[in-house]
């Protein structure tokens, strides 16, 4: 079978024609994404049924109890071949002895057994970033996304922003950007911003990576395009936060950062957490006082109404356990106690101890992002960084007696996978 052929000699286009010329994969996204969907709903409504029905419709077979014994996997490893069994404690401790490397973050090159693996880390090449605007504007985002874009070493950052009532992008949101050095700002916003990014139109290139944050319909867009271009920050979506409180919290710094994430809008979160009911009371009524004397009070009591919380716990280690469940974007820890609870938290996008850190600091120039994961993504998910726009690629050369030594292990896995070609590029090299 001839392979086809595409004959590029001579081509002086950009990237954008040289992309545009390139076979590309087929895109099953639109093929698939109802019938993903459906089987999606259908297991989050009927749970261990709907997978068996699902994989007698799908495997053909019937399965009762969907969990294999532990028992039963101890024993495969008496029921395989010893040459097997030799293979995978081969590959499993190389690959543990990599990873362990790896997590150490030390960038030097890995050999082991004469294999030798270089570290290559290397930027996207156009990174997109969202700044919201409308009913407010954020010169704050357009810093917190580009900078670390132009760190990572992106050559093209593309801005889109909502247009104000004028169609006009507002003056504080284009100088933020002028002095991030971003070259290309586009006046649309909403989940058109994102589906244009992700996917190209005649005025906006498509790019590689989204970030910033927006409201649900933004983050829903973002999570619908995850796949087509990368999403980093975990689909930043309203603002969020978890303020864990003591009797030593002033009320009022209690209350005041409550409102403060009520600010960003609609479908926020603000919640409160302590062992005192006496410090209820106390911000209750601190933040019934802002709300009123706030020009915002209208917005501010719509989502104080929706997604404003006071919790009490039995103490400051239940509080943790409260925090860790909600994963929030933003997580104060308002008392003396900060550091001792901290030893508890496992996820929130970012941590502010103590009275003198206010979640505010954070939003603007306490040096970490601000971009942060939301909805309880958390739970896996970090604080925009430098990372996000950049990929890391791995190099691997053998010399000839690691072919000689591993290469017939290699044989053994990929044979017993059944991937003949497979075991015979190594039989190949190693015969030689």
């Amino acid at each position: 079978m001839a392979l086809r052929r595409l004959d590029l000699r001579g081509f002086t286009g950009d990237r954008r024609e040289l992309a545009a010329l390139l076979p590309r994969p087929v895109d099953e996204q639109d093929r698939s994404s109802d019938a993903v969907a459906a089987i999606i709903a259908e297991v989050r409504a009927g749970g261990d049924e709907a997978l068996r029905a699902c994989t007698a419709r799908f495997d053909h077979v019937d399965i009762d109890e969907l969990r294999v014994p532990a028992d039963e996997i101890r024993a495969a490893l008496d029921r395989i071949p010893p040459a097997l069994q030799e293979a995978l404690d081969v590959a499993h401790d190389r690959i543990l002895a990599y990873h362990s490397h790896e997590a150490d973050e030390v960038p030097d090159d890995f050999e082991s057994g004469g294999v030798t693996v270089r570290h290559l880390v290397r930027p996207v090449v156009r990174a997109g970033c969202y700044a919201p605007g409308g009913r407010a504007r954020y010169p704050s985002t357009v810093l917190m996304c580009a900078v670390p874009a132009h760190v990572a070493g992106v050559e093209e950052i593309v801005l889109c922003v909502p247009p104000g009532p004028d169609g006009r992008v507002d003056d504080a949101t284009l100088a933020a950007a002028a002095v991030a050095g971003v070259a290309e700002v586009y006046r649309v916003g909403g989940a058109q911003a994102i589906a244009a990014m992700a996917y190209g139109t005649e005025s906006i290139g498509a790019v590689d990576v989204i970030v910033g944050p927006g409201n649900r319909y933004v983050a829903e867009a973002k999570r619908q395009v995850s796949g087509v271009v990368g999403v980093a920050s975990a689909f930043a979506g309203p603002s969020e936060v978890v303020v864990i409180a003591g009797p030593d919290t002033p009320p009022e710094y209690a209350a005041i950062d409550l409102v403060v994430q009520a600010e960003h809008g609609p479908d926020g979160l603000a919640w409160l957490v302590t062992w005192s009911e006496g410090l209820v009371d106390a911000v209750d009524a601190a933040v019934d006082r802002i709300v009123a004397e706030s020009p915002r009070r209208v917005d501010l009591e719509a989502t104080l109404d929706a997604g404003g919380w006071a919790v009490l716990v039995d103490g400051p280690k239940q509080a943790a356990a409260v925090s860790n469940v909600v994963a929030p974007e933003h997580l104060e820890l308002l008392t003396k106690q900060a550091d001792s609870i901290l030893a508890h938290i496992q996820s929130a996008g970012a941590v502010f101890l103590g009275t003198n850190a206010p979640a505010s600091m954070g939003d603007y120039l306490a040096g970490p992002n601000h971009v942060l994961p939301t909805n309880r993504t958390a739970r896996f998910a970090s604080a925009l960084r430098v990372d996000d726009f950049r990929k890391h690629i791995h190099a691997v050369r053998l010399d000839d007696e690691a072919v000689r030594t591993l290469g017939p292990h290699v044989v053994t896995l990929a044979e017993t996978e059944g991937l003949p070609a497979h075991a015979e590029s190594v039989r190949l090299r190693w015969q030689e």
